[in-house]
């Protein structure tokens, strides 16, 4: 196992957004861990179930609306193909999402078994004093809740932030081809000042 030298987490213990991108550096690795190609592909393939859900996701929309737009003429028909099509499409996006998690676990699992080794090994380097001075239990509580928000983190950064752009571009995509481009230029826009007016609030709110 391919050990990390637990210092370059206390580079991450300030405060503000050069900590955070820090914390995040030091992750990076973790998300693509050298030496292991096993997990790499792991990474990759879940990357495309990501990208297939995603892809769905965006087409769910489009189908329901052509089914609709079939029941509008007249004579009415039945639309039996774009429905099928329509569970069959929510049946694949739930399923990829899953299968995208499954792949992935290892992956975090690895992660989270190498930040506590890592962290384990660097306090039995520490004196004597440290541990005479520190409550053995709230050491103890405090690796635990790290390692779980790194597996957070690591979850987060992967199919929360990049999946969220990923949509937005597909989506506004969508948008540019079926309608003027003034609506995805428009939404996109939206989009961004909600981003940021988020931002601006949350780092506001943490202050206090």
């Amino acid at each position: 196992m391919r050990r990390r030298d637990p210092s370059a987490w206390d580079k991450a213990r300030g405060r503000g957004p050069s900590a955070d991108w820090t914390t995040i550096r030091t992750l990076i690795p973790y998300l693509w861990p050298p030496g292991e190609p096993g997990l790499r592909l792991r990474v990759v393939v879940s990357m495309l179930f990501l990208v297939a859900a995603k892809g769905i996701g965006v087409g769910v929309p489009l189908l329901y609306k052509q089914a609709v737009d079939r029941l509008s003429i007249q004579p009415v028909t039945l639309p039996l193909a774009l429905l099928l099509a329509y569970g069959l499409a929510r049946i694949l996006g739930g399923t990829f999402g899953e299968l995208r998690d499954i792949v992935f676990v290892k992956v975090a699992q690895r992660a989270i078994r190498s930040v506590g080794l890592g962290v384990f090994q660097h306090l039995h380097r520490l004196g004597l004093r440290f541990h005479l001075d520190r409550q053995t239990g709230g050491v103890s509580r405090a690796i635990e809740r790290g390692t779980k928000g790194i597996e957070f983190l690591l979850q987060f950064m992967l199919f929360n932030i990049l999946p969220t752009f990923l949509e937005i571009g597909l989506v506004t995509a969508v948008l540019w081809s079926l309608y003027d481009s003034t609506y995805a230029l428009i939404t996109a826009a939206t989009i961004a000042l909600y981003i940021a007016f988020t931002l601006g609030v949350t780092e506001w709110r943490t202050k206090y």
